[in-house]
């Protein structure tokens, strides 16, 4: 078996009385993108600040490509492009400047691939970071977080800011490290954004990881609201029992249905009916956790 790219036993941290994250254990393969989920405030920059030795643990330990994060961070850290949320760059400088100064620092870098990178992401580096946008700012950190080719991204809410389509070609360049045979770890707290990147996806709330799961088994496992409107009235117990239903509602012509999985049985019994049009709602990321808590809770 290959050796994990992030490996965290027991990993803990507390402020004072304060959990900021407590008992991860989490592994990220070779080639493997890892969606890391949870509202804000749940533990995931703590867990990066831990991963990239920036914080020390309370107790636990961390490993990147086999070393340990306290004695090897340096390292370690050669191996890892990091963009860190809330990005803060010098203000001063133009963005091949601060390509310069981060290639400097590294002590490597790959200039043809920062020239294809700005380019993708239209990103124009003559000009000073203090006259740029947020969005364009976060474009410059991703830059010099992919442009030396490293075998970890470890990226903190990295579409905060961009437009949909620098968003679309931010997955597209994540698609081609992850063929490369190269790592990504992402935190987020948007659920379009993981089901669209990773392989699997790692749950967090209140500092406690809840589940681990691949993407198809999340989907599988996702509760989705279908609403119909129907030219005329529908019993809910046309609907009650059938395969992946956890609840219905009926008001007159409205039905609404709580589906879990596939929704093939609600769609085949709605066109048995005239339906003059439907709506279909994914849970929100809350509402997840929330799920994931409780089946962790009645699990122990």
């Amino acid at each position: 078996m290959s050796q994990p790219v992030i490996r965290t036993l027991d990993l803990t941290k507390w402020y004072g009385r304060n959990r900021g994250v407590e008992g991860l254990d989490l592994e990220v393969g070779p080639g493997e993108i890892v969606g890391y989920l949870g509202p804000n405030g749940a533990g995931k920059t703590t867990t990066i600040r831990l991963l990239l030795g920036l914080i020390r643990p309370t107790r636990g330990s961390a490993e990147l490509f086999g070393l340990d994060v306290r004695r090897r961070g340096t390292e370690a850290r050669r191996r890892v492009g990091y963009l860190p949320g809330g990005l803060r760059l010098y203000e001063s400088l133009s963005g091949r400047e601060l390509l310069d100064y981060f290639g400097s620092l590294r002590g490597q870098r790959d200039r043809a691939l920062e020239a294809r990178l700005a380019d993708r992401l239209d990103l124009d580096l003559t000009r000073e970071i203090r006259t740029l946008s947020h969005g364009t700012k976060q474009k410059v950190g991703l830059v010099a977080a992919l442009g030396a080719a490293p075998d970890l991204l470890i990226l903190d809410e990295p579409t905060t800011g961009l437009d949909p389509l620098v968003q679309l070609t931010l997955f597209e360049l994540l698609a081609e490290v992850r063929a490369e045979g190269r790592s990504v770890f992402l935190s987020s707290h948007v659920l379009p954004e993981a089901e669209r990147a990773c392989d699997r996806v790692a749950f967090i709330r209140e500092g406690r990881l809840v589940a681990v799961e691949g993407i198809a088994a999340f989907k599988a496992r996702a509760v989705r609201q279908i609403s119909f409107e129907f030219a005329e009235a529908v019993p809910a117990d046309a609907f009650a029992g059938l395969p992946g239903v956890t609840a219905v509602r009926a008001d007159g012509t409205s039905v609404t249905c709580s589906v879990a999985g596939p929704v093939d049985a609600v769609a085949k019994e709605a066109a048995r009916h005239t339906v003059l049009s439907l709506a279909s709602a994914e849970p929100s990321l809350e509402d997840l956790f929330l799920a994931q808590y409780r089946e962790a809770a009645d699990a122990a």
